[in-house]
This record gives structure tokens, C-alpha cells and sequence, in this order.
């Protein structure tokens, strides 16, 4: 700024300046010599027409001016000088002129000779134009209307400052006292240009304004408003005048310049302005008077010719044969916004034209349907797509976006102010409303809720808005009240659905509590819809049931007590009282109970904060609260604590109801049941030293889910609080009931009652882990209680770091065997469970905190979800490196190469180059081993002293302590008895739990070492097996000295001996661990909750061993041996798989069957396996995997068993039962369409996109029950969406048939999908025309056959499928589209590229794209219709294969997660190479909407960019071999897509004003652009790194400042 002040400066005081003005006055006749009063005598309206009129006649235009100019050249040291300040004089002269015509024309024509003879440069000439006409502009609006100005004001003088400043005579010494014009543009921010130039002069001397004053013919007196309202107004206009003047004569000098080669800076300078222009066109000035408020002016038309003008400088600009600005900066512009649109033709076309092409590169940004694409809830993946950076916000901290509203250029946009911002009853409107009312019934996780909704604003104080937020709190409180009608319609129905109303209960007191729902709005929609609807849908008291659950949380109380209409609100919630008066009383159950008494209560508790509304309660309300206190007094009459297992069902209501309005009643009524049977003293063993007593509470039956289910709430949250008390924190150890009905509760009610453990109970008491008992009982209720709640609830990840933690401090520890083994058991079961990315430690440095076996399980378990479910997000890859570098940084183990053949690519490639140190673990061991078996033997003979134990403890190396085990094993050489086990049973357990791992690995590979070695000698290998086995039934049977589960594992990691695993499967098959194996099942239930049994305790040391209970006295609850080999078992058969043991692992199955039904998650075992070993499995091994299942309780397909038990197993099931599979899908997970639509203004009741009421007595291609399941009855894999898609994809995993034959039939019934559906059923197509000429119909089946289509109509009965369904034939036609996709991306990526190749086959051999008669505009108009959406097309019975494909491929990719996206460019490859345009919008059409998700995975992104330009290649390229040349102008909206497509990967998310993109997507976009035509390159030029022709590069600011 201040290099520019000095230049400007040193212009204005040039001496040879006023040679310059002098010259230009002299051209352009400007008389100096008139003085200041020759016009203090004229009125305002002759100096109006004195200011507008010419001069005289000028001078000639011709020569003899630049003949005069160059006479001045001499009088400058430089050209640049002369350049300069000839610039500046002009600017000024522009300024002062622009209205006087003659004048004007002879500046245009000045600038236009001294541009060609090199006097001026047009580049900087424009720039400083532009940045003085904002300065002149700003000026103007500076000027106060009411001030007086005084002749010593500059701004007087400033010919900026005065109307009509043409006019204004110039002597040759002084200068226009305008203000400086960056000093005026850092006062007015509205200005868009930054400035370049100091053009005008700073503040002058004072003899420069003092002869400036005496040339004004203007006096002051008629620029004075006061009291003279008329001058004001013709002041006003005047000023207008000379706005429009001024940029009108810019324009023309900006035209002129076009003509010539201009610097890009200077496009996109120009190009800004006349954007602003024209943006602004419209803005007013206000008068004010004492009269009148406001009087506006509006410029008469006139005045706004300079729009046409700068009109035409913009369509100069973005003209496609020069492209000095590319279309596509019109279209991201704020021109299509203007609030006010002139009534002008020209402009008009314009913003249409700017609109059209905008809503083409919005359709590019879109998927197929679109607007169809909704949360699923159905897997445990949920896609996001807005990532944060990583650098910025957390991931903990990220709010998950489950859909996003499409902006005006079909970005995809979320944030709380733009939710609330959505209009009512629009189609977004109507697609969060589908996605909420779909969550109601499908309960997804209370994770999902909190992270999408908000506090609704009478519950928050004044906050920022929150981003990642799409739903606001009407659209929640619209669902909630949606869902509370079904329910009752369901409910007058007759069909029993009290389970969803429990359900239901659950998630809306959790939206209360959080207070994500307004109370009272809700309340007076709810009337409002009962009132407004049918009065006759109200005939039970769900509602009051449902309001009486939240009547008591504090939210609702504060409301209803501060509500100023709190009676008219209390009223309506009297209204929803509906007892009903016929009840059986010989058939009276709870439920009828609960309900007819439940008006009383919340009777009561609204009266008890609210007496003054006494007189509108009902008397008969009243008096059934005495009923009930009665009834409680009869119970607890003749005896102190209620029975509850001898309790009827009239009894068990009353209980309900009782709940509801006596909690704390109810509450110590069930802890006096829970302790009634009191408690008894724990015995000493023999391993155990005397201390102090322990308490344990004797044994009960616990309550019964049904019991509990009916219960308040409210009640249940008391309940809880108690229990944990008492659990956790009394005195004495709780009973099994006690924490089985602890656990009941917490799964009842899973939305309300969930509490992360460590975290409650600790705040509770601090030194709550410092009790090994208490620690040790939460572990056992989590590992075998609570694990599918954590990863339904999505916390599993957060208690595997609390888990963590407790393993880090303990394994250290001496002697802490149990505790340690349960953590680490635990934190296995946890990792095997997450089926998605976790890190295990926030700052990615330094080593895991994980044990050697935690670290391999990991492994694992990523392996497992990466190859069945793929990496979900972007971060997830780049974290994917340094967590694994984490794990491996502590471990010392390899995989073997038949392992890795399973494991995917990105973890495969990682492990493949570490080096096996087994073989420097032998060495460590031989050079040890001398030293390692004296120490053993001096502790291990049979006549050793058992002191030396305490001095082998004490003295020995830790080095040499991690043989023991090994040294032991020498020492036994087959004979167990040979070794003092007493001793090394002591030894082993003052060991710490980390120094045992550490034994077990090493004895492992000394062992396996020692057989190769003996076989070396010629033993034989049964012998040496048979005595290994032996040997290690001594370690773990005969004195339980070592851990199994441990054992086990260390083996199977040493897959590639060929002994290990048959020394594992000789272990699993030990009759003592058999034996275990029965006890364990048959003292116990897979389904816990429904055991109401009395439990009975197993010792510690039977149901631990001797190692781990040893000294311990806490007895165990749910923990065993047994127990600990759950998460095993699925390993080891994985191992036998990969080491192709088939049979071996299908006996394994076989034997622990029973076992494996207590597995916490056997239904994604299921699932993993077979997706995991996809293609490598034999049938007789799958049916074995099956049956690992429950099948009875699995919504298997009818047909699904007689396939698999088919003989003949190659061939593929009929496309009925795929058909009949995806209408599972349709019925079941993909959310219910709405009843309103943006179909419904066709007035065609078959265009109505609404879901019928679907009868639940008809059939179904599902084996499901009546009703809503519990989360407890569905707990793996967790709701009842997820079970439907996971077993259909299991059924295809599991058919005897390939990927390709699965693919090709689902394939070709959605191409068929809507001529199958009408030609056979009952919607035969009314006025089904094709709307173009070439359009192909689906009306009939030829339109769509390809070569190897069969009959559309062969695989279903259209009007059975139809009614099936409850939608029309149009609706679920689009809705099967929408299935086959979600179901494909479920399955492995096997099946992806068969899809690929079958979409593209289909696609290529399309009849109407291989017919050579086809004209380019039959052609194109063809493939235009067909990539419309598949819903518009199905209103019309007019869908195409094409579209079908494209909408199946996107919804496919919807799906998919981040990582398997990668392989979306094989059909574009199998499509390749394109020969007509045609092709080529087929294959943007697929890929396009890929792009905003790729945005912010840079590598693919580049990678899809290149793909597209190389497909635009193979017709538009320099070696193009098509047979008719296209023209560029065919594909303009594909040239306006990429554009955006980099602009929107520069910004990251939707294009701003100001985004820029990346230096990298130009630098490639200039690479591939070289493969195109001339012509078509002309189009992408400004894509580059070129700053002489793009725009984009000459404003970068990384690539401005590396050329600076």
C-alpha cells in the first residue's frame, strides 16, 4: 500500500504532468477559464441541462493527436513514467467524462491508439479502470445528504463527489482531488476488487486545492439539502446518472480491450466486477425527510442501459471460441440468485441460460433416485459423507450426517440452520421425515440419535448453530407423532404389537430425557392430529400410557409447570384418556391392567405439581388410585416382601401400575425379593490364607423379562441406580438373580438404561477398581452379559479402552492371573466384535498397550473387516499404516504364508516383509538352555527344597524366567511325575501374567523345535505327538498350571509346523475338556434372560482351575474355562481353513456346536466366515457353519434349505427365488416410502410413491413373526434390519453356485424388473408413450433385450409379488432397484466385479446403441431420457435397461464402503473404448455422482478425474477413430461438471466464492488434457498450471506466490 502511495504520489507531482492535461483538455474542448460564480445565478434545473450539454465542436480524431501525444514523450525519463502517468490522467478524465458523449468517444479512441502504439497496456490499464470506478462508486456513497458541504471539503473539489463531474473544467495544474483510490476501497468492503493500482491522487497540496476551488461552476449553496428536498432528489438522480455513465463507457472501453490478448488476472478482474454490476443492478438510495418516513427512488430505465453493455462484456468473456473465462465461473456465480430480477429480456436469458446449465451439472453431481436413498439401519457401517479434517475436529467429536440435502449445483449439504431451513411438506422435507420415521421402527443405535439430532430450542440456551446436524426438532417431533398414529391404528387393528409400544416407549423417552423433543409441541400436534383426524383411532390408553412414561422427567415437569397455558395443555392430555368400559374381568391381562388404571395415575402426578387444575380432573380417575393403594395394602399385608414368581396376571398389572405411581414403593418391594434369601458366610479353600469374612448373598429367582418390561421407566432408572448399589458397592456379594435381573434391565430398555460402567461406577467410588472382587464381577457381566448392548449402543470401542487400560496396569503384576486373563478374554471378544476401524491409542504413536496375543487377535480382526466389510472412510485408510505399525512394534510373531493368503491386500503387503525371528528365538534358547535347565532342575527334582522357590523368584534374570515352562518340558522328557509341580505351580503363579504369556509362546516353539529335531533322529512322529499331548494334559488338566485358551492360540500361530495344529486338535478332543464342555452347557441357557430358574454357583477352583482361582475368594458368576475357549474356537477353525484341514474343521463345528450357541455374536461368525473364505469352501463345510445358527429363529427364504440340500448343487436357483429375496430386502430394511411426493401432482393415483398398509396376514418371502422383536430377542447382529440383510446376504454366500451366475440373475430382474411387473399384473400401461421418438419403452420386453436376456415374465406371478409388497407395480419396481444395490454391496468384493463386467455387457450390447441407423440426435435424445431417474421413468412405464443399470450401480455405490470404491473404474474399463457421444455420457453418468464422495481421498479422486478425461478421449481425443466427428459443444455440460468437480475437491465440500483448487488436480487435468482435440482442450484450458492462459493458476495463491 505504501509503494503504491509514493508511485501515485510521485505521478502527481511529476512537472511534466500538466503537459499531459493540458493535451487532453485541448482534445476534448474543456474551457478552463470559467470562474465559481457564473453559476451561483443559475437554477437547478438550467445547470442540469448546462451540465448535460456538448461543448463545441472538437477537435479532428485523427493523427494529429498522437502526433501531439509523442512531442510529450521527451519530457519523461522513461516510457514506463510516460505510460503511467498518461494512465492515471486518463482514469481521471473517464471518470469526470463518462457522460458527456463526444467526449467519451474521443477518451475510447485515445486509449484505443496509445494501447497500439504501446503507450498504455491494456492489462494494467483495465485493472486500475476498474479499481478507481469502485473508488468513484464508493465516493458517491460517502456524500451525506443532510451535511452542508463546504468549498474547503476535498470531496467537493472531487469530481467523484459532484453530479454529472463531466462537466467539471480541469486546469493544467491541478489534478481531480478525488481520495486516494485504495485508501476509498479499504473503506468499503462491498467492493470485490482488491487493489492493484494507486490511480488517483493522494490528498493535495494547497495550492492545488486552491485552484481546484476556482474552477467549479457548481456553488456549494446547490449541493446544500437543507430544507430543500427538491435539489436532494435531482442530486440523487444526478448521481445515478453518473454511476450509470461511468460504467457504461467502462464497458465499452473493456470491450475495446477484449479485442486484444489480455493477461488471465485481467479476465477474472473484469469478470468479477461486471458480476458485481450486475448483482447490484438494483441498489437504491433512500432520502430522508421530516415530512414523509422514506422516500425510494427507483432509477428510471434509462439509466440501466450500461446492463446490456456489461452484458456483453460478460458474454465476451465466457465466449467457448476465446474462453477467457470458462462458462462454469457464470454458473458457481451469485448472478442466478439476484433477489431482484430487472424486467429485461437480455438479462433474463442470461440467468436462464445459467440455470440450465447449472441443473446439468447438478444432475451430474446426483445418483440415480437419489431422493430414494435413505439409511438403512441394516448394517453397522454407516456412511458419512462429510469428513472432517485431520487437523481439525476429532473424530470423537464428529457428527454423522445419515443424509444430506442436495444444494443448487447437487453438492450434498448438511447443518442444523439448513435443516430448519427446509420448507414443510417439500421433497427434502418428505426424505428426512422417511429416514426418521424408518429409525422409529427400526431402532437403530442410541449412538446414531445422539449424534443426528439437537436439544430443541426451548430446551438450549443461545448457541451457535451445529453443522453435522440435518434433522431439526419439527421434523422430529412430526415423526414421533407419525409413529405414535401407526401404533395406534395397528393397535384398533387387533393385532397384538405391545412389544412395540415398549420399543417405542424406550426411544421416546430417551428423545425427552435429552430433550431432542419439545413437550408441548408435540402434545398440541398430537391433538391436533387426533382432533383433526378420525375421533374413532383413539380407543385405548397407549397415549396416556406412553406420556405417563415421561411425566416425571425433569424437562416435562419444568414445561408443564412454567407453561402459561399449562391448563388448555393440561386438558389435552386429560383428552387422551380412553379407558376402555367392555373389559373381560375372567380375561384380564397385565397389559388390560396397565391401561385402564393408568389414566389415574398420571392423573395423580399431574395434579401433585399442579393443584390448581383439580376441578378439570376426572373423580373416577381419582378413586381407581384408591383401588390401587388398597391393593398394594392387601399385598404387603400378610406379608412383608412380595412373591414375584407366584404373581397372576391381574396382580402383575396392578404391580405395572403401581410402578408408575409409588417408584420408590415398587423399587424396595423388588431389592427385598432380590435379598429375601439373606446371605451366608464364603468358606476358606485350601490355597487360601485367612482374612477377613466374606458376605454372600444367597440365591433367588430373578425377575422375569416379562415382569420387568411392564414396569415405569422411571421405576426401572431407580431400579437400576439400586442394584448397582447394592451389586457393586455393598457390603456383601450380590446373588446371581441379582445380577442377572440387573442385566434384564439394562436390555430392556437399551435407549434409557444405558450407562458406560467404568465411567458411572467410578464416579460413583473412586476407588471402585481398586476392589479386585468388584473389578472382576463388572468384567465377568461384560464379557458374558453385555457385549452385544456396548456394540449396539457403539461404545464397544470406548470400553475396549477402558479394558485396555486395566490390562497395561495389571500385567505387570504378580500373581494377577484371574483378573488379567478375564480383562484380556474381554478385550478379545471386544476386538473380534468391532466390525469396523478402531484405533488403539488417539495419538497413533508409540507401542499398543495390547499383550502378544491381544496384538495377533487384532490382526485378526482387521483382517476379517477389511476383506468382509472394506475400509468405511477416508481417514480409516490413512490411520490404517501407523496402527498396524503399533501393533507390530511389540510383536515378535509372523504369519504364515497360507494365513496371508487369506489376509486382504492392505494388511497382507504390510506383514509380508517382516522377518521370522523363530530362528533367533531358538538361538536365544540354545545359548540359554544350559543355564535355563540347571536353575530348573535345582527347582523342579522331585527332592527340591521349597525355599529355593522364593530364591528362583528373586535372584533369577527375567530373560531366563521366560523358559521355565520350556526348561520344565525338558526336564519332564515324557514323564510328567519326573518334576516337582508343587514348586512349579508356585513359581507359575507369583509370576506376573505377562511372564506366563511369555512362557507359553516360548514353550510353543522350543517344543515344535525339539520334534523336528527328534524326528531328525529317526523317532517316530505319533510318539513325539503322543507324548507332547500328554505333557501339556499334565500342565493343563492334571495340576491346571496353564491357561488353555493361551495355549491354544499359540499353537494354531505356528500353523506353518505341520504338527501344531494336530497337537491343538488332539487337545480339543481330551475327554476332560469334553466333559467341561457338557457341564458348562447343560448348567446353563445361550438365552439367559429367559432362564428364571434358580442359579447354581460353581466353585471357583472347578470352574477356573488352580491357576487362576488359586489364592482368590471371590467366587465366580457367568466365568469358566469352558467360557474362555468361545472366541477360540472360531480360530482355530479359521486356521484349519487356510491350511485347507476342511473336514478336520468341520468335526471341530461338529463337537462345539453347543459350545458356539454361547457365543455372544455366532450370527456374525456366520456371516464372517463364509464372506471371509468366499469361493473356498466346500458345501458340506457351509451347512456346517449353518447350523452354528439357530435356523429356527433366522428369517431364512422358504426355498433357501432345498437348494442347499439339492444333489445337483451347480445349478443356479430359479430368478424367483432372487426375486423373492430382494422383496425381503424391499419389505423388511429399506425404509417405507411416504405418502407424499413430488409424484403427486400428476394426479395419477399410480404415480403415488405412498406405501400402502401392508396386511400382515399376507404372506411374505420371510419367515418372520407377527411385531417388533426386542433388542434382547435380536441382540447379534442387533435390530431386526440388520438380521434380514445379513441372512440374505449369508443365503447368497452360502448357494453351491458361483459369483457370476448370482449376479447375472439379480442382474436381469432389475433390468426386467417393470415389464415383468405390468405385463403380468393388473397395471397393464395406460398412455404409455415414450415422450421422444427414440426413446425404447419398456412396455415391451424387446426394448430391453439383450443377447442373453430370457423371458421377463417367466420368474414371477406379477400379481402375487405386487400384493406381497403393499406398493404399486411402478413403486416397487424402483424399490427392488434399490434393494439389489444395498444387498450387492454386502457381499465380497468377488461379486463387485461381476457386476461390473455384466453392467457393462448389458449396456454395450443395448439394441439402440449398436444400431449404426441411428442418427447423433436419435441417438443422444435416446440416452438423455434413459439416465433420467428410474422413479420419473417407472410413472411413465417407460424405464429402460440402461437406466435400470445406472440406478442399480448407484445405489450400489451408495453403499460401498471407501475402500472397495476403488474398483468402480473396472466397468468403465469393460466399456472402453467409447465410440459416440453417447457412451460417453453413459459413462460420466456412472461415475460423475462418485466424485463429491472422492473429494477428500485425493489418490482416487486423481485417479476417477483421469479416467473421465480418458474416456472423453476415446471420442474427442487427437487419435480418435470414431466414424462421425462430434463437436465440442455436445458435451458443454460435461465441461462444466469437471469443473466443478475440481472446484469442489480444492474447496472439500461445497464450491465458495472463494475456492481455489489444487495445485496437484490442475497439474493432472494439464496432463491428460494433452490426449484431447484442439477444440476441446480450448474448453478445459483454464484447468492448468499455466498462468499465462488459466485463470485459476494466475490467482492460486501457492502458484502467484512461487512465479512472485
Amino acid at each position: 500500500m505504501e509503494v503504491n502511495q509514493r508511485s501515485a504520489r510521485a505521478i502527481q507531482l511529476h512537472p511534466s504532468r500538466a503537459a499531459v492535461v493540458d493535451l487532453f483538455n485541448l482534445y476534448l474542448g474543456r474551457n478552463t477559464r470559467q470562474r465559481l460564480d457564473d453559476a451561483s445565478r443559475e437554477t437547478p434545473t438550467k445547470l442540469q441541462k448546462r451540465i448535460i450539454a456538448p461543448h463545441g465542436e472538437l477537435p479532428r480524431r485523427d493523427e494529429q493527436f498522437i502526433l501531439d501525444f509523442e512531442q510529450l514523450q521527451g519530457q519523461f525519463s522513461d516510457l514506463e513514467q510516460l505510460r503511467t502517468t498518461t494512465e492515471a490522467v486518463l482514469i481521471s478524465f473517464i471518470v469526470q467524462c463518462s457522460s458527456h458523449a463526444p467526449q467519451s468517444e474521443f477518451l475510447l479512441f485515445a486509449i484505443r491508439s496509445l494501447c497500439s502504439r504501446g503507450y498504455l497496456k491494456w492489462d494494467t490499464f483495465l485493472l486500475s479502470l476498474l479499481s478507481a470506478v469502485s473508488s468513484a462508486e464508493a465516493t458517491f456513497g460517502q456524500v451525506a445528504p443532510t451535511t452542508p458541504v463546504g468549498l474547503s471539503s476535498p470531496l467537493i473539489i472531487s469530481s467523484s463527489s459532484i453530479p454529472n463531474a463531466s462537466n467539471l473544467h480541469v486546469s493544467s495544474s491541478s489534478n481531480i482531488t478525488m481520495a486516494n483510490a485504495s485508501n476509498l476501497h479499504a473503506s468499503n468492503p462491498a467492493s470485490p476488487m482488491p487493489t492493484i493500482h494507486g490511480v488517483s491522487s493522494p490528498a493535495q497540496s494547497t495550492t492545488d486545492q486552491s485552484a481546484g476551488t476556482t474552477l467549479s461552476p457548481i456553488k456549494p449553496s446547490e449541493l446544500s439539502v437543507s430544507g430543500h428536498h427538491g435539489i436532494t432528489r435531482s442530486s440523487h438522480i444526478a448521481k445515478g446518472n453518473a454511476i450509470g455513465s461511468l460504467r457504461q463507457f467502462s464497458c465499452r472501453i473493456i470491450l475495446a480491450g477484449l479485442e486484444f490478448s489480455l493477461k488471465p488476472i485481467t479476465h477474472a478482474e473484469v469478470f468479477t466486477h461486471m458480476l458485481n454490476w450486475l448483482v447490484n443492478w438494483d441498489q437504491r438510495s433512500v432520502v430522508s425527510e421530516e415530512s414523509d418516513n422514506k422516500k425510494t427512488w427507483k432509477p428510471e430505465r434509462p439509466l440501466h442501459e450500461w446492463r446490456h453493455t456489461c452484458l456483453d462484456v460478460v458474454w465476451m468473456l465466457v465466449d467457448e471460441d476465446k474462453c477467457r473465462i470458462p462458462f462454469y465461473e457464470l454458473i458457481r456465480s451469485s448472478l442466478q440468485f439476484m433477489d431482484n430480477i430487472p424486467d429485461d429480456e437480455a438479462m433474463f436469458s442470461i440467468i436462464l441460460e445459467v440455470h440450465r446449465r447449472r441443473d446439468m451439472v447438478a444432475m451430474h453431481m446426483q445418483m440415480l433416485d437419489q431422493h430414494l436413498h435413505c439409511p438403512t439401519f441394516a448394517t453397522h457401517r454407516f456412511l458419512t459423507q462429510s469428513y472432517p479434517s485431520l487437523t481439525g475436529e476429532s473424530l470423537a467429536n464428529v457428527r454423522y450426517s445419515p443424509i444430506t440435502y442436495p444444494g443448487v449445483l447437487g453438492e450434498p449439504l448438511h447443518g442444523e440452520d439448513l435443516a430448519a431451513s427446509i420448507p414443510k411438506g417439500s421433497l427434502d422435507w418428505e426424505r428426512a421425515l422417511r429416514c426418521l420415521r424408518h429409525a422409529l421402527r427400526t431402532t437403530p443405535s442410541p449412538d446414531w440419535w445422539r449424534r443426528v439430532l439437537l436439544v430443541a430450542p426451548c430446551y438450549k440456551p443461545p448457541q451457535t448453530s451445529t453443522p453435522g446436524a440435518v434433522f431439526s426438532p419439527e421434523m422430529i417431533c412430526e415423526a414421533v407423532v407419525d409413529r405414535t398414529i401407526e401404533l395406534l391404528k395397528i393397535t384398533n387393528s387387533e393385532t397384538q404389537c405391545w412389544q412395540e409400544w415398549l420399543i417405542f416407549a424406550d426411544i421416546f423417552f430417551f428423545l425427552m430425557k435429552n430433550g431432542c423433543i419439545d413437550f408441548l409441541d408435540f402434545i398440541n400436534k398430537l391433538a391436533s392430529r387426533i382432533t383433526r383426524g378420525d375421533q374413532q383411532i383413539l380407543r385405548s390408553n397407549h397415549v396416556t400410557w406412553l406420556l405417563a412414561q415421561i411425566i416425571r422427567i425433569e424437562i416435562v415437569m419444568n414445561t408443564l409447570s412454567s407453561d402459561p397455558k399449562k391448563v388448555e395443555t393440561t386438558k389435552k392430555i386429560i383428552s387422551f384418556h380412553k379407558e376402555d368400559k367392555n373389559i373381560d374381568p375372567s380375561n384380564v391381562s397385565p397389559q388390560a391392567i396397565l391401561l385402564d388404571f393408568i389414566s389415574s395415575s398420571q392423573t395423580l402426578r399431574i395434579w401433585s405439581f399442579n393443584s390448581s387444575i383439580r376441578e378439570y380432573l376426572n373423580n373416577d380417575q381419582l378413586q381407581k388410585g384408591k383401588q390401587i393403594d388398597e391393593w398394594w395394602r392387601q399385598v404387603t399385608k400378610a406379608e412383608r416382601t412380595l412373591d414375584f414368581m407366584s404373581l397372576d396376571d391381574r396382580s402383575m398389572g396392578m404391580f405395572w401400575v403401581l410402578s408408575f405411581t409409588m417408584a420408590q414403593q415398587t423399587c424396595e418391594a423388588v431389592m427385598n425379593w432380590l435379598s429375601s434369601a439373606g446371605v451366608t458366610e464364603i468358606l476358606q479353600g485350601p490355597n487360601m490364607q485367612p482374612n477377613d469374612r466374606m458376605m454372600m448373598m444367597r440365591e433367588t429367582y430373578p425377575l422375569s423379562m416379562t415382569l420387568l418390561s411392564g414396569l415405569s421407566i422411571n421405576l426401572c432408572l431407580k431400579l437400576a441406580f439400586q442394584l448397582e448399589e447394592a451389586i457393586f458397592l455393598g457390603q456383601a456379594i450380590p446373588s446371581i438373580a441379582m445380577v442377572e435381573t440387573y442385566v434384564r434391565l439394562l436390555l430392556i430398555a437399551p435407549h434409557s438404561l444405558f450407562r458406560p460402567h467404568f465411567t458411572t461406577l467410578t464416579q460413583r467410588s473412586s476407588s471402585f477398581l481398586n476392589k479386585p472382587g468388584m473389578s472382576i464381577l463388572l468384567l465377568e457381566i461384560l464379557n458374558y452379559r453385555l457385549l452385544p448392548l456396548y456394540r449396539y449402543y457403539g461404545k464397544s470401542k470406548a470400553l475396549m479402552n477402558d479394558v485396555t487400560k486395566i490390562i497395561s496396569t495389571i500385567k505387570g503384576k504378580r500373581g494377577e492371573h484371574r483378573h488379567f486373563r478375564l480383562a484380556e478374554n474381554l478385550c478379545m471378544n471386544l476386538i473380534l466384535s468391532i466390525r469396523d476401524f478402531f484405533v488403539v491409542k488417539k495419538e497413533l504413536k508409540g507401542p499398543t498397550d495390547f499383550t502378544e496375543t491381544i496384538n495377533r487377535i487384532t490382526i485378526i480382526s482387521l483382517a476379517i473387516t477389511i476383506k468382509t466389510r472394506g475400509v468405511a472412510e477416508v481417514e480409516h485408510m490413512l490411520y490404517l499404516q501407523p496402527l498396524l505399525e503399533q501393533i507390530m512394534a511389540t510383536s515378535q510373531h509372523t504369519w504364515s504364508q497360507k494365513t496371508m493368503r487369506y489376509f486382504p491386500s492392505l494388511i497382507r503387503d504390510f506383514l509380508i516383509g517382516r522377518i521370522d525371528k523363530r530362528g533367533q528365538a531358538i538361538q536365544a534358547w540354545q545359548q540359554a538352555e544350559q543355564t535355563v535347565l540347571k536353575q530348573c532342575t535345582q527347582l523342579l527334582s522331585p527332592t527340591a527344597d521349597p525355599t529355593y522357590v522364593m530364591t528362583y523368584l528373586g535372584h533369577s534374570f527375567p530373560q531366563h524366567r521366560q523358559y521355565l515352562c520350556a526348561g520344565a518340558w525338558m526336564l519332564m522328557n515324557g514323564l510328567p511325575d519326573s518334576i516337582n509341580s508343587t514348586n512349579l505351580g508356585r513359581v507359575l503363579r507369583e509370576l506376573s501374567p505377562e511372564e506366563v504369556t511369555s512362557n507359553i509362546y516360548t514353550m510353543v516353539d522350543v517344543l515344535l523345535h525339539q520334534i523336528q529335531m527328534e524326528l531328525q533322529r529317526g523317532l517316530p512322529a505319533q510318539d513325539l505327538l503322543s507324548k507332547a499331548i500328554a505333557n501339556f494334559s499334565f500342565f493343563i488338566w492334571t495340576l491346571e498350571l496353564l491357561p488353555l485358551d493361551i495355549i491354544v492360540l499359540a499353537l494354531i500361530d505356528r500353523d506353518d509346523d505341520p504338527y501344531a495344529l494336530r497337537i491343538v486338535i488332539s487337545l480339543l478332543d481330551k475327554p476332560e475338556l469334553q466333559q467341561r464342555i457338557r457341564m458348562y452347557c447343560t448348567s446353563r441357557s445361550p438365552e439367559h434372560w429367559a432362564h428364571n430358574q434358580l442359579s447354581k454357583r460353581v466353585e471357583l477352583q472347578k470352574a477356573l482351575g488352580n491357576h487362576l482361582s488359586w489364592k482368590d475368594r471371590y467366587p465366580t458368576f457367568f466365568d469358566d474355562i469352558a467360557a474362555r475357549l468361545i472366541p477360540v474356537i472360531p480360530l482355530v477353525v479359521y486356521r484349519l481353513i487356510e491350511n485347507d484341514a476342511t473336514d478336520i474343521a468341520d468335526r471341530v463345528l461338529n463337537s462345539y456346536t453347543q459350545l458356539m450357541a454361547f457365543h455372544p455374536l455366532r450370527f456374525t461368525f456366520v456371516r464372517d466366515t463364509l464372506a471371509y473364505f468366499y469361493g473356498h469352501l466346500p458345501n458340506k463345510l457351509i451347512l456346517r457353519v449353518l447350523k452354528v445358527l439357530d435356523l429356527t429363529k433366522i428369517p431364512f427364504s422358504e426355498s433357501f434349505p432345498q437348494y442347499m440340500a439339492s444333489p445337483n448343487s451347480s445349478v443356479c436357483p430359479p430368478q424367483e427365488y432372487f426375486a423373492n429375496l430382494l422383496l425381503g430386502l424391499v419389505n423388511n430394511v429399506i425404509p417405507s416410502l411416504n405418502s407424499k411426493s413430488k409424484l403427486d401432482s400428476s394426479g395419477d393415483s399410480s404415480g403415488n410413491f405412498g406405501r400402502a398398509t401392508l396386511n400382515r396376514t399376507q404372506a411374505t418371502s420371510i419367515n418372520s413373526s407377527d411385531g417388533q422383536k426386542a433388542f434382547y430377542e435380536n441382540q447379534d447382529p442387533g435390530t431386526y434390519t440388520q438380521l434380514v440383510l445379513e441372512t440374505a446376504a449369508i443365503e447368497i454366500l452360502s448357494l453351491p453356485v458361483s459369483a457370476s451366475q448370482v449376479v447375472a440373475s439379480l442382474v436381469q430382474i432389475i433390468v426386467h424388473i417393470q415389464p415383468t411387473l405390468i405385463q403380468s399384473g393388473s397395471g397393464i400401461s395406460h398412455g404409455q408413450t415414450s415422450g421422444i421418438p427414440t426413446s425404447p419403452s419398456a412396455g415391451s420386453t424387446e426394448s430391453m433385450n439383450t443377447s442373453r436376456s430370457t423371458s421377463s415374465t417367466s420368474w414371477v406371478n406379477a400379481n402375487s409379488f405386487v400384493s406381497k409388497s403393499g406398493y404399486s407395480c411402478q413403486q416397487l419396481s424402483c424399490l427392488m432397484i434399490q434393494a439389489c444395490g444395498l444387498l450387492l454391496a454386502q457381499l465380497p468384493p468377488e461379486f463387485h466385479l461381476q457386476l461390473y463386467s455384466e453392467a457393462a455387457r448389458i449396456i454395450k450390447d443395448c439394441w439402440w446403441l449398436v444400431d449404426g441407423k441411428r442418427s447423433l440426435d436419435e441417438l443422444e435424445s435416446a440416452v438423455g431420457y434413459a439416465l433420467l431417474d428410474s422413479t420419473w421413468a417407472s410413472q411413465d412405464n417407460t424405464s429402460t435397461a440402461i437406466g435400470n443399470i445406472v440406478s442399480l450401480l448407484h445405489a450400489f455405490f451408495s453403499n460401498l464402503p471407501h475402500e472397495w470404491l476403488e474398483s468402480t473404474h473396472t466397468i468403465i474399463k469393460h466399456l472402453r473404448p467409447v465410440s459416440s457421444v453417447a457412451m460417453v455420457r453413459i459413462a460420466f453418468r456412472i461415475m460423475s455422482p462418485l466424485l463429491p464422495r472422492l473429494a477428500f481421498a485425493r489418490p482416487l479422486f486423481m485417479k476417477t478425474l483421469a479416467l473421465l478425461f480418458n474416456v472423453m478421449a476415446d471420442v474427442f481425443g487427437k487419435n480418435s477413430q470414431t466414424a462421425v466427428s462430434a463437436e465440442a459443444s455436445d458435451i458443454r455440460d460435461l465441461i462444466d461438471f469437471l469443473h466443478h468437480a475440481v472446484m469442489y475437491e480444492g474447496q472439500g465440500g461445497p464450491v465458495q466464492n472463494n475456492s481455489k483448487p489444487k495445485v496437484e488436480i490442475l497439474t493432472l487435468c494439464g496432463k491428460v488434457m494433452t490426449l484431447l482435440r484442439p477444440d476441446v482442450q480450448h474448453l478445459f484450458s483454464h484447468l492448468k498450471i499455466d498462468q499465462t492462459s488459466s485463470i485459476y493458476a494466475a490467482t492460486h495463491p501457492k502458484l502467484t506466490q512461487n512465479s512472485a
